[in-house]
Parts: C-alpha cells; sequence; structure tokens
C-alpha cells in the first residue's frame, strides 16, 4: 500500500511539475518581429495640406513617439518636385496634383505614388463681398482685380480649365506661386477675388466662398510618396501608411478633403 502510495506521490508531483513547466512557457514573452520606427522624418507637401498635415503630424508623433519629425515644408507642388529634383532631402513628398508627383517618379526618385485626398476649386471673395462677385464669368468684367495661382502650380492648372470650360478668360493681376498666397491676398482685401480650394476657404475665417459652376468636373487628385533616397525608409513608410490610413483619412475629412 505504502509503494502504491509513494507512486501516486511522485506521479502527482511530475505532473504539477510538467503543468508548471507548461504555463512558465507560455507566459514567457514572445520577441516582437516588427521592426522599430525610430529616426527623423522630413515632408515636402503641398501649401493646401497645410492645416490638415500639421495635426496629422502630430497624432503622428503621439503613434510613433521614437520618430522625429521635422517641421514640414509647404509650398506649391510645382516648386517643391523642382527642389527635390534638384538635390533637396525630403523623405515624404505629397503634391496637390499628379502631374508633379510624375516628375519626381521620372527623375527616378520615387516609385508607387499613392492617391490620398481630392479637392475641388471656390471663388473666395473678402468677408462681405464687397465687388459683388456671384460667379466665374463676374471675374472677367473691367475693374475686378483677380488674383490666380501661376501656370503650373496644381491650383492654377486647375483653375484655368475651370474658366476655360466655362468660357471665361481672366487678366489676374498677379499669379501666385502657391494657394496660400492667393488666399492671403483676398483675405487682406489685396483683390476683389481669388480661385483656392475648398479646404483653403473653409479654414480662413475672413473670405466668403462661392461654388462656381462646373467646379465638380475640375477634381485636383493628392499623391504621396515616400522618396526612394529617404533617410529612415521604416518611418517614411510608416507615415505614408498614417496618411493612407482610417487616422490620417479622419483628419483629411475634417478638414475638407475627399476621399482619394
Amino acid at each position: 500500500m505504502r509503494t502504491i502510495r509513494s507512486f501516486a506521490v511522485a506521479a502527482v508531483a511530475a505532473a504539477t511539475l510538467f503543468l508548471a513547466g507548461c504555463v512558465g512557457a507560455s507566459a514567457a514573452p514572445v520577441a516582437s518581429t516588427a521592426p522599430a520606427v525610430s529616426g527623423e522624418l522630413t515632408v515636402s507637401a503641398a501649401a493646401s495640406l497645410k492645416g490638415a498635415f500639421d495635426e496629422i503630424a502630430r497624432e503622428f508623433s503621439a503613434a510613433y513617439p521614437a520618430v522625429g519629425v521635422v517641421p514640414f515644408t509647404y509650398d506649391g507642388s510645382s516648386t517643391l518636385a523642382t527642389q527635390i529634383i534638384g538635390g533637396n532631402h525630403v523623405d515624404v513628398f505629397a503634391s496637390a496634383d499628379k502631374a508633379n508627383m510624375q516628375k519626381v517618379v521620372d527623375a527616378g526618385l520615387a516609385t508607387g505614388p499613392q492617391l490620398f485626398a481630392t479637392n475641388t476649386l471656390v471663388i473666395v471673395v473678402p468677408k462681405g463681398n464687397p465687388a459683388g462677385i456671384t460667379g466665374l464669368a463676374d471675374l472677367a468684367k473691367p475693374g475686378t482685380t483677380v488674383v490666380l495661382c501661376a501656370p503650373g502650380v496644381p491650383c492654377g492648372t486647375a483653375a484655368q480649365t475651370l474658366l476655360a470650360n466655362a468660357g471665361v478668360t481672366v487678366t489676374p493681376a498677379s499669379q501666385e506661386q502657391n494657394v496660400t498666397a492667393v488666399l492671403t491676398k483676398v483675405a487682406n482685401g489685396e483683390a476683389d477675388a481669388g480661385i483656392v480650394y475648398t479646404t483653403d476657404a473653409k479654414a480662413n475665417s475672413n473670405v466668403q466662398a462661392i461654388v462656381p459652376a462646373g467646379a465638380d468636373k475640375v477634381v485636383n487628385q493628392y499623391p504621396i510618396v515616400a522618396l526612394d533616397s529617404a533617410a529612415d525608409a521604416p518611418a517614411a513608410a510608416a507615415f505614408v501608411a498614417f496618411v493612407l490610413g482610417p487616422d490620417g483619412q479622419a483628419v483629411l475629412a475634417k478638414y475638407g478633403f475627399g476621399a482619394p
């Protein structure tokens, strides 16, 4: 009887040790195979993206605290593309049109850009609309001071298409290198009207927006890409994914951008 009891005690002890070993094995931490995202991120983005991308940068920094985010560079997409092709160090480029992005791709500096947003045009006038602008035809009236983006800048190319589709010819008082400059001149009362993106008008309380006929037919598509020469490729890829993901898309929608 003592032998049987001793065997039973030994068996229980062995089983306990076995189970303890199993629990210990399952509880052991498993090393992550995901690469750590760190480094420093530089981004050049179309001027019309400033409000949205500044907020996206803050959210990205909270999600990836090990990545140092350099203040973004904002300007006309044509200017940014020229700078990148000329050797300016950039990890990520976000353009307000496909044409200027294609210049960077054709230069062999990036592959596989992805669309992340859309935007349409509006006429903006100073608060109170002192010149009584109601549509595109009014921009061609004698004595009306109009500012537009320069040709080659996405907002300028789109504005010319919008005007041509409506059969309206406008001689602008100035042609600006980015949409922010157009908006600023109108907001300051230096012009009777300008043509900017819906998102820009929404962000400035000193202007009123007029949606012109045909605006829905002239839609700017915004592509984004991590440059092949990005110093911290994982960080650049993470930022692009963040913009394309639900968090980035929610911010863009908040600022008035359409889905890609």
